[in-house]
């Protein structure tokens, strides 16, 4: 599990719903009929908005925000290494022995395509194509996120409004315009948190999600190329290591000392 996920939206909330306690009665912010006009709402127009095939794929893609599978960089360019040390000593061949080993689909059939004895350039139209397509459908399912983020507070606005005309359409009991106008704010206020409290931070988390898995990829493209180009495993080591962050150059650095 993503610890990090669980404990800033379980702040976030545990905190907002404190400060409204704190501040009175909890009771005043609660209102059946805004949450259905801002959830209701909000939902109704992202059904609208997406085809079917992405809309059965929000539950998966909560889990993922909530689920953490970081790819291991440093481990993943220590096994290409090791791959171009093999190759380098018994030819592209060898390294069809590995394929059962490996657990990443994509490394897989990187070192597949290598073996089968692919042009290079086309393993790399063939892998580049395939990390294009998973960063869109990465990017539709964020924009389910996005786009209720955009939505809910436009709910919560008209919620507001229909309260409003509610209120203002009885205007001769005066002592029911303060009670009439916290009813009216209270979807303004589903809204936002709706859309500050969830969408935001989901779609964020996706975000940074999509962008290490394109980067593992990216990291393997290359390392697979330079075996088949027959590179020193060295200069492959060196070519990897500008996918890696400070702290795991050293620690690379490192093992390669031992």
């Amino acid at each position: 599990m993503d610890l990090t996920t669980i404990i800033g939206l379980l702040a976030a909330w545990i905190l907002v719903i404190g400060g409204m306690a704190a501040g009175g009665n909890i009771g005043a912010y609660v209102d059946f009929p805004s949450v259905l006009i801002t959830g209701g709402g909000t939902f109704g127009a992202i059904i609208v908005s997406f085809p079917i095939d992405i809309l059965r794929a929000v539950g998966g893609t909560i889990k993922t925000a909530f689920v953490s599978h970081d790819p291991d960089l440093l481990a993943m360019v220590q096994t290409i290494v090791s791959f171009a040390e093999k190759a380098r000593r018994e030819g592209l061949l060898a390294l069809e022995n590995d394929l059962a080993e490996l657990s990443d689909e994509f490394l897989r059939k990187s070192i597949q395509l290598v073996v089968d004895g692919t042009d290079p350039e086309l393993v790399k139209a063939i892998l580049d194509t395939e990390i294009g397509i998973l960063e869109n459908r990465h990017a539709g399912n964020k924009a389910v996120f996005d786009t209720m983020a955009e939505l809910a507070p436009a709910y919560g606005m008209i919620g507001t409004l229909i309260g409003l005309i509610a209120m203002l359409g009885d205007l001769e009991d005066v002592s029911k315009l303060g009670p009439g106008m916290a009813v009216a704010l209270i979807t303004t206020m589903y809204g936002s948190m709706l859309a500050n409290v969830f969408a935001i931070p989901i779609a964020k988390k996706l975000a940074a999600r999509s962008g290490k898995e394109i980067v593992s990829m990216e990291l393997m493209v290359e390392g697979i190329l330079a075996i088949q180009a027959g590179e020193n495993p060295r200069i492959v080591e060196e070519k990897l290591k500008v996918f890696l962050p400070p702290k795991l150059r050293e620690r690379l650095g490192k093992k390669g000392e031992e």
